[in-house]
């Protein structure tokens, strides 16, 4: 038997008549477009949800989409926020950084640095004391913070930067108990007898450049530091009631007659002119003078000579003055002095009191002891 079939041969299919063919096409079309479904008045609107229900498949993916977008946006900005949060609080309150960056961070939100009683002192105000001191030995001193011993001196500074701006929020506190403010005519005096000093230039552009060149300020940031200069030298004059005392007392000896000089050397706290009947050695006062205070020269160039002046308030004293000569425009005087006591006098009480929290460490704050 033979193994092996023969190959079918392929019987070609007779082609149909074009006529035909296109008969079979029509009669197709015919029969499909009879299979479609009848569309009337009372079935329009079946028809019209099955087209929409057919379109939302298509829609409603689109809008989970949209929905999906949109939370893991919020999701992503969440975690970014916390990030920020996270990387500022650790360069803050673990590794103590003072950039630039992170000073700008501080001016805008107001993180605490400390708790001085019931009120907050603010990072900011801390760096902004410690950057003013780096400024300044980097730039005039050449001081390297990043070897050795530049690291311990500014450990060394960080608390007193510290304590000096807990001082500053106690000494707001008592300046609102008592009612004590500063004046921005105030701080315009104590920029002009800077000028007049020639102390940080003679001009408002010498100013800023000094300021900027010396502790990396701006003439605002020069202002708030004498605004609160101002503000604790008036909560110590107003506080300090026994110089007030001492010095009410020596003034009215001199209303009753008393001799200058002799109440200047039995009174007078100036140990250098007491002797020489409160005498100052400088004897060509002008607005320039360095050692006779800005308040004092002002009140002597609205006096005559041979007047005394009443009680006068300066930085750290309570002056009485009076004019002995006046040599086109140079000035002689002599005072009787009354030592005010430091801020801090007045502080230590409130913040035994209402004590500090810190919140970072910066090694052993010293308190300044009472005066």
């Amino acid at each position: 038997m033979n193994k092996f079939k023969k190959p079918r041969v392929g019987v070609p299919k007779p082609k149909l008549p074009r006529k035909l063919r296109r008969k079979d096409k029509e009669q197709r079309t015919q029969e499909a477009i009879s299979s479609l479904p009848k569309i009337t008045n009372e079935t329009v609107a079946e028809h019209r949800e099955e087209v929409l229900r057919g379109a939302r498949k298509y829609i409603y993916p689109l809008e989970h989409s949209k929905h999906r977008i949109v939370k893991v946006s919020v999701a992503l900005l969440v975690v970014a926020f916390i990030s920020f949060f996270v990387y500022i609080g650790l360069a803050l309150y673990k590794f103590q950084s003072t950039s630039g960056f992170i000073y700008r961070v501080t001016q805008i939100v107001p993180l605490p640095v400390a708790k001085a009683g019931p009120r907050f002192v603010a990072y900011e105000n801390y760096l902004f004391e410690l950057r003013r001191y780096i400024h300044y030995y980097q730039t005039q001193q050449r001081v390297d913070f990043s070897s050795k011993g530049g690291k311990e001196q500014l450990s060394r500074y960080k608390p007193v930067a510290m304590q000096a701006v807990v001082d500053a929020a106690y000494v707001k506190m008592l300046a609102e108990q008592h009612n004590i403010t500063v004046s921005e005519k105030e701080v315009d005096a104590a920029l002009d007898s800077l000028r007049a000093q020639n102390k940080l230039g003679s001009s408002n552009q010498e100013l800023s450049d000094v300021t900027k060149e010396f502790f990396g300020w701006s003439v605002d940031d020069l202002r708030r530091e004498l605004k609160q200069e101002l503000l604790a030298q008036k909560v110590a004059a107003t506080l300090d009631t026994g110089a007030q005392g001492r010095a009410n007392a020596a003034h009215a000896q001199l209303q009753g007659g008393a001799d200058f000089a002799a109440v200047a050397k039995q009174l007078s706290e100036d140990e250098a002119t007491k002797p020489n009947g409160g005498q100052y050695a400088d004897t060509a006062i002008t607005l320039a003078s360095t050692e006779v205070p800005p308040a004092v020269v002002q009140q002597l160039y609205k006096m005559k000579v041979g007047e005394i002046s009443g009680v006068v308030t300066t930085g750290n004293s309570l002056e009485i003055v009076k004019l002995t000569g006046n040599a086109d425009g140079k000035l002689q005087a002599a005072h009787i002095s009354f030592k005010l006591k430091d801020p801090s006098a007045f502080v230590a009480p409130l913040q035994k009191e209402k004590p500090t929290d810190y919140y970072i460490s910066v090694g052993k704050i010293q308190t300044q002891p009472q005066q």
